[in-house]
């Protein structure tokens, strides 16, 4: 179910009436699990066995992990769990991409392997829920956090609806405890519930889905864009994406919050990062703490040689653009991130971590926005050849381009993500008194609902980040 529609319009008011009106709290957690399954039956009901399968093999794990449990037995029960959640994941997402790539490398030197193409339909969602179960199996190896052994607050934790589908990605630590006690809503939540729905939408509705005309025109016929273009359409698709999936984390931490429950912020934005390592603290949070708590550490951080924990940024962030889709786009884009993540991290002594080094902080700022840019090219474009030669036009290649559409198509929709951005680093400067202002907040809610009214489609557009 998308939350652009007029169904989930209908189904979040009928789950919320619903939750508050029954009387235990018990009652309610069986009401939201059922819901939150409907809300994912709504995508494909068939693909419901693989949450049950996750939740129900995370459980048993958690289960083995007890306090008092041998070690060999903890160390069975993680490879169970880790084995199963990675084992989907590579069925799935990636089976037919590297059959795909195999048998390319093959045909490359003469060898026919006569593999048939394996046309796997992709759940939505997978890793969202995949790595959110595995954080609590993990957390429960390392003795973090403590066995679970409610089954049905498990399973909400896995499939509580807000943030199944696109996150953020919640830590069993962070959500397990709120299952355990009594929830209540006030009426502050509820109002910055409300305001906090309101914005997600309107970042999707007005901003990235009419961004996304123009990104898909210039990426569709990339040869046909001179420089200025070139820019702009990288510069949109910045915009859209942004608006897309932070606007999706909004709508799903206002729903968790009308819920009486709270889910962890996934965006600062990250246009104002003046370094790579800054703009990973402010993008899409919850995957890159998760990749730096499971994965960077587990392979061995920074407690390594420099060169060593060099590759490890890069190994890092591989994986993570390769959890971002099946495809050699992601894993350039990964390996982009990762390259300047390590080029730009500082001596052993810690410093220059926040920055680049010691140069002016609006240099800084436009080194980093530019980098992000390029990457994105590789993150949008259809294959790499395609990312190559539009980064080559961004270059000059095809000329200035002056005359074309996209550029001044995009620059007016775009000024609002480069308001929002601009708002934030006067809070950041000043202190936060803009969104402690009523006044102001009453305003963005109306504004916010005015826009969706007026932008608002019958045919929706699916969030971007449902394909991953």
């Amino acid at each position: 179910m998308n939350f652009a529609t007029g169904a989930f319009l209908v189904f979040l008011p009928l789950v919320w009436a619903i939750h508050w009106t029954l009387p235990w709290d018990r009652a309610r957690k069986v009401w939201l699990l059922a819901a939150s399954y409907y809300f994912y039956a709504c995508w494909d009901w068939q693909f419901l066995g693989l949450i049950l399968a996750s939740t129900v093999i995370d459980y048993v794990a958690g289960l083995a992990m007890s306090d008092g449990a041998a070690p060999a037995r903890r160390r069975a029960a993680l490879v169970v769990s880790l084995s199963a959640n990675l084992g989907i994941l590579a069925v799935f997402k990636y089976a037919g991409f590297f059959a795909e790539s195999l048998a390319t490398a093959a045909a490359s030197v003469g060898i026919d392997l006569g593999w048939p193409t394996l046309n796997i339909i992709l759940p939505v969602g997978i890793s969202f829920f995949t790595f959110q179960s595995m954080s609590y199996t993990i957390d429960r190896y390392r003795g973090t956090i403590e066995t679970c052994h409610d089954p049905l607050d498990f399973a909400l934790f896995v499939g509580f609806f807000p943030q199944l589908v696109a996150g953020p990605i919640v830590r069993a630590r962070d959500f397990l405890p709120q299952l355990t006690r009594r929830v209540s809503v006030s009426r502050t939540d509820l109002a910055e519930g409300v305001e906090r729905i309101l914005r997600g939408l309107a970042k999707k509705v007005v901003v990235a889905d009419t961004l996304a005309v123009a990104v898909d025109a210039a990426f569709q016929d990339p040869a046909g864009l001179g420089l200025l273009g070139a820019w702009f359409a990288a510069l949109a698709f910045a915009g859209q994406i942004y608006c897309d999936f932070s606007g999706y984390s909004d709508v799903a931490i206002g729903c968790a919050r009308l819920l009486g429950y709270r889910l962890p912020e996934n965006f600062r934005h990250p246009y104002l990062a003046r370094s790579p390592r800054e703009f990973w603290q402010r993008w899409h949070i919850s995957l890159s703490t998760w990749l730096r708590d499971y994965l960077y550490i587990s392979l061995g951080g920074n407690r390594t040689s420099s060169r060593q924990t060099r590759r490890n940024l890069i190994l890092t962030m591989l994986l993570g653009g390769l959890w971002h889709g099946a495809a050699w786009t992601y894993v350039a884009w990964g390996a982009w991130h990762g390259a300047w993540l390590s080029a730009t991290r500082g001596d052993d002594s810690g410093r220059n971590s926040r920055t680049w080094p010691p140069i002016p902080a609006a240099v800084a700022w436009g080194g980093t926005f530019a980098l992000v840019l390029l990457g994105w090219v590789l993150f949008r474009a259809n294959s790499l050849g395609e990312a190559l030669s539009l980064v080559a036009t961004m270059f000059g290649a095809n000329g200035l381009g002056l005359d074309d559409p996209i550029a001044w198509r995009t620059l007016t929709v775009l000024l609002i993500p480069i308001a929002t951005h601009g708002i934030a680093a006067s809070e950041e400067s000043r202190g936060a008194w803009l969104n402690q202002n009523l006044a102001y907040r009453v305003a963005v809610a109306i504004g916010a609902a005015v826009g969706i009214a007026a932008f608002w489609r019958t045919d929706p557009v699916a969030f971007i980040y449902f394909q991953f």
